[in-house]
């Protein structure tokens, strides 16, 4: 088929890039009612946390204290990666691959197109009309046309043919007031890395390097522990001076040659003679990149953004990883540490302004491409980040075209921001600051089998759906020290949980927000370093098993639920209750924890 006979298509919401981003900016858009087609270049979904890089998808969590600072990220990154945890035991990353693809595969509102590469648009002034696709596994040709395009590529493929404004390198000092900048602008980015797997053989295995493998000594390597072999080393980084889209396959090539070189020196150096039994299981030759184009929005988040954690009206994500800044020379800065990570003061907002295009009226973009400075995207680029801000724009795009708003004049709406804020509430995500509003439960009078001092009842009513007061937490005017769950004593072999309301109210929704331990750690890793901090292989022990949810109403009395073999932190129950006058919630068992855990009920 040439070009010139497009398959022509449309849809509501074309989302470019199927990363950590794109997968949960697709499923909200679709899971609230937008028409929605996502186009990745890939044969699979993931981007860097695919089975063709697999680095471990990171975020707010290192951060985590149990009860204190629960930072990891929810919605639909958890939902997936909570699945990921009790599927894939083996750690397989072609598992992670398959839930990422499964989930897209289950909405009827989302159309996935693999192997599909967007690499043109037709604009109508500011505004793009249709965007142009090509997919050579079919010899197909497409024509695109949507209400609002995102771009989710981490390149920004789609904005640089729509020619949004963005920038790229590093930012002077005087142009954001940054302390963390350079004096001066330059070119520099962070560069791209290739991760391996090995595995000991339990016998020896000799290991040839190829003729171009490059050559390091103990003391090229000095700042950079290679002490453990099962899965590659982040630091194997190289293209910071380079342009990291037009001379990505030279940089690929030479990360190969460095990454082979540094296994010979594991190997035949004769400093680790202990790794005579491992070898090469894979690695990767799709550069694991971390920066390029950072478009230009109508917000540029900045240090100073992050390091105030200014509470932003339009907040749509949040955000919390270091500021982790690599010399751009990579593994040839070898007399420097390959990374400086201070964190910053307070889990920080990140606004829907820095999503919305300057200069293209219906662009919306998210990930590592966010408008944001160096300094700002060296925290904010990570995945489970990324994946919070792809939710938090899905959802707002749905409703921007449900309500047939054009996006120019929808990022200004007040009360529409704040209907997307609730929603993402609703869908599980957190949003610094933000609350639910309008749930029933607390009209409710409450009481429990049994309750801890530190684990109240009342708490399922509070508001919080996580504690955030602790070190590198929320900012302290955003939250409230305390659980905010109920937690049974340990000693109540059958807890139960009630709910009654003096005046019955009419209910057509009830949510469960479970405990998941979110202080802890929970991704796909080949780390045996990492696994050892998260709990793998089954549900999190914290998450109620086996519950009944029963109603009392003016008909009667409804089970309406009796849930087996739960892991997922929210469960959502549709229900046509006019009089609902009491809520019972039974508890059978946890996933492992000697007491019921439930931090809130939400009734709708």
């Amino acid at each position: 088929m040439s070009k010139q006979n497009r398959i022509q298509l449309s849809t509501e919401i074309l989302i470019v890039g199927g990363g950590p981003t794109g997968v949960p900016a697709a499923l909200a858009a679709a899971r609230n009612g937008a028409k929605v087609i996502l186009c990745q270049d890939r044969p699979v979904l993931g981007g860097n946390s695919s089975s063709e890089v697999r680095m471990h998808i990171m975020g707010a969590s290192p951060r985590g204290k149990e009860l204190e600072t629960e930072a990891r990220e929810t919605g639909i990154i958890e939902e997936i990666m909570l699945e990921c945890a009790v599927r894939n035991p083996q750690r397989s990353a072609s598992m992670l691959d398959l839930v990422f693809y499964e989930k897209c595969r289950a909405e009827p509102n989302l159309t996935l197109m693999l192997n599909t590469t967007v690499n043109g648009v037709k604009k109508d002034g500011d505004q793009i009309i249709a965007a142009y696709a090509s997919r050579e596994s079919t010899e197909d040709y497409f024509e695109i046309a949507a209400d609002i395009f995102v771009d989710c590529t981490g390149d920004g493929r789609l904005g640089y043919e729509a020619e949004a404004l963005y920038t790229t390198g590093r930012e002077a000092t005087d142009e954001f007031n940054e302390s963390g900048a350079s004096r001066n602008r330059d070119a520099h980015r962070l560069g791209s890395s290739l991760l391996f797997t090995a595995r000991d053989m339990g016998r020896p295995v000799v290991f040839t390097p190829p003729e171009w493998a490059r050559k390091f000594t103990e003391e090229d390597l000095k700042f950079r522990n290679h002490e453990s072999w099962e899965y590659g080393f982040w630091w194997v980084e190289y293209g910071g001076t380079m342009d990291t889209i037009k001379d990505n396959e030279i940089i690929r090539d030479e990360l190969l040659a460095i990454m082979l070189g540094v296994w010979d020196h594991i190997k035949n150096s004769g400093n680790h003679p202990e790794s005579a039994n491992w070898a090469l299981d894979w690695f990767g030759f799709l550069p694991g990149k971390r920066e390029s184009r950072r478009f230009i929005g109508q917000h540029v988040l900045t240090q100073n953004d992050l390091e105030q954690a200014v509470h932003f009206d339009d907040v749509i994500a949040y955000g919390g990883w270091s500021m982790d800044r690599h010399p751009p020379a990579g593994i040839d800065a070898k007399e420097t540490e390959p990374a400086d990570q201070p964190y910053t003061p307070y889990i920080y907002g990140i606004p829907l302004r820095s999503m919305i295009s300057k200069n293209v009226s219906n662009l919306m973009f998210a990930g590592r491409n966010l408008s944001a400075t160096h300094i700002a995207f060296s925290s904010t680029r990570v995945m489970a980040t990324c994946a919070v801000m792809g939710e938090g724009l899905g959802t707002f795009a749905a409703l921007t075209v449900h309500y047939k708003k054009p996006l120019k004049e929808a990022w200004r709406d007040e009360n529409l921001i704040k209907e997307a804020q609730q929603q993402l509430i609703r869908q599980g995500a957190f949003l610094p600051g933000k609350f639910f509003e309008g749930n029933l439960a607390r009209l409710a009078n409450i009481r429990a089998s049994s309750e801890q001092e530190l684990g109240k009842a009342e708490n399922v009513v509070d508001g919080f759906t996580r504690s955030v007061h602790g070190e590198k937490g929320v900012r302290p005017d955003l939250t409230r020290p305390g659980t905010h769950r109920w937690m049974s004593d340990p000693y109540d072999a059958s807890p139960w949980l009630e709910l009654k309301w003096e005046e019955p109210v009419e209910v057509s929704k009830i949510t469960l927000v479970l405990d998941t331990g979110l202080h802890r750690f929970l991704s796909l890793s080949h780390s045996d370093g990492l696994q050892e901090k998260m709990v793998w292989g089954q549900a999190q022990p914290e998450t109620l098993k086996e519950f009944k949810l029963v109603a009392r109403h003016a008909e009667g009395e409804t089970d309406i639920a009796h849930v087996k073999n739960n892991y997922h932190g929210q469960v959502h129950f549709k229900v046509d209750l006019k009089k609902l006058s009491e809520l019972r919630l039974e508890v059978f068992s946890t996933n492992g924890l000697d007491h019921a855990r439930v931090i809130e009920v939400r009734c709708e």
